[in-house]
């Protein structure tokens, strides 16, 4: 291991125990396809897509080159009041893999920032409209939604918001649907929790009247907080209630996007058409910060065409919208998932992934595997008085032998690259059912 010709002190590390981490730190030096190089030479197998996002795989040399010959030729655009070609091209594509009647694309430069522009589009599309007075936003419990105040706000993780104090005001949530009572260790969809959506009617609505509210907003399958699948019906259900009254339904696909489910949206995947759907992550395999919106076109033409001629019609968006190189990125991207054919390849791994995730269920500490798609959880027994250690003893673990997971409190999640083999998926599985093995009781 060469030395380190830089200090660890300076950099404030996100989502990150900082003074756990600098006094063992895991450094990553390089990468290709399936596999990180650690700065002790060691290759690590990437079982989560880096963060939820390198779908196509690590330093793709077609992507790699579109950003290098975009680099070259127009390193920054702006884009108010101004555009490049790229930015057009790849709101095209975009909208071409969306469910018919999303076409209009808003670039942003993060998951975060798709939903908090999301959120301020379904309050836009009600002024528009005439009724400013839709102004109540619906999230869930357990989601995550990014780290802005929009998103924290319609977020249900508490500890994203207890340090920060007051949220947006007009605010609620509903239920989250993790049941381990009802759905432990089941494979794709649950049949128990239909039903969690009706609170959106009997409690939420009762409580804010339907003429307040603007949008609802969830995540397809929640992610961050630990892979949780939405029972069989509860995406149609709240589907129906939204459009019964007039509410916005929005789908964070963050996450789900680009060929996480087997399709290039979960809404396909499910086939529930919502109002707008944020992406980020996979539209660029993690290679150039990117995410965006993608709009109904009646909410665009509501915004646009209520507007005075010649007046900015959406107060709204960002320095670094639709960039050059991460336009370049997304072209690129896009073609490789397609030449590759790589959602179909995510489709048809996905029962064999499952086969060898469930064969973990009586390994000790585990209580709960859920997976849809190329995700899954895996849940484990806390340690008594430690919530989190052991899934962080776990984590570390398989780190130590060469694999990468993801830990959110006591739950493993999962997410590799589309490009995941066989071999790889029972590598992936077997270390983690390894150190599940070592990992103590205590």
């Amino acid at each position: 291991m060469k030395p380190r010709d830089y200090e660890l002190d300076p950099f404030w590390m996100p989502f990150t125990a900082n003074r756990q981490f600098k006094s063992a730190p895991r450094i990553l030096v390089s990468a290709k396809d399936m596999h990180y190089t650690a700065e002790d030479g060691r290759r690590i197998l990437d079982g989560t897509a880096g963060l939820w996002c390198v779908n196509a795989g690590h330093c793709r040399a077609p992507i790699v080159a579109a950003i290098k010959r975009q680099a070259e030729t127009l390193d920054y655009s702006p884009l108010f009041q101004m555009a490049h070609p790229g930015e057009f091209r790849a709101a095209g594509l975009i909208a071409a893999l969306a469910p018919a009647g999303l076409d209009r694309v808003f670039f942003a430069n993060s998951g975060s920032e798709a939903v908090d522009t999301a959120l301020k589009i379904a309050l836009a599309y009600h002024r528009a409209r005439g009724e400013g007075h839709r102004n109540v936003l619906i999230g869930r419990d357990r989601a995550y939604h990014g780290a802005g105040f929009g998103g924290m706000s319609v977020g249900g993780i508490p500890a994203n918001r207890k340090a920060f104090g007051n949220m947006l005001g007009r605010v609620d949530h509903l239920p989250h649907t993790h049941n381990l009572e009802h759905n432990a260790f089941s494979r794709g969809q649950p049949a128990w929790g239909a039903h969690l959506a009706d609170d959106l009617e009997s409690r939420i609505i009762a409580l804010h009247d339907a003429s307040n509210i603007a949008a609802v907003i969830v995540e397809p399958v929640a992610g961050s907080t630990g892979v949780v699948v939405p029972p069989k019906g509860y995406l149609e259900r709240l589907r129906a209630i939204c459009s019964k009254n007039e509410l916005l339904l929005i789908f964070d696909e963050v996450i789900t996007g680009f060929g996480r489910t087997g399709c290039a949206f979960a809404a396909e995947t499910f086939g529930v058409v919502p109002d707008m759907i944020t992406f980020a992550k996979g539209i660029t395999s993690g290679t150039v910060p990117m995410g965006g919106v993608i709009v109904r076109r009646e909410i665009y033409d509501a915004v646009v065409n209520n507007a005075p001629p010649g007046m900015v019609e959406l107060f709204h968006g960002y320095t670094y919208s639709g960039h050059p190189l991460a336009t370049a990125a997304a072209e690129a991207t896009l073609a490789l998932y397609h030449e590759e054919k790589l959602l179909d390849r995510a489709r048809e791994l996905a029962p064999y992934f499952e086969e060898a995730l469930h064969a973990l269920k009586d390994v000790r500490h585990v209580i709960d595997i859920r997976n849809f798609g190329l995700m899954a959880g895996i849940e484990l027994a806390p340690a008594p008085g430690k919530p989190g250690a052991r899934g962080f003893e776990v984590f570390l673990r398989c780190f130590e032998r060469g694999v990468l997971t993801r830990v959110t409190g006591d739950i493993i999640a999962l997410s590799p690259p589309l490009i995941i083999t066989k071999e790889q998926i029972d590598e992936l599985v077997g270390t983690i059912g390894q150190a599940l093995r070592e990992v103590g009781p205590d």
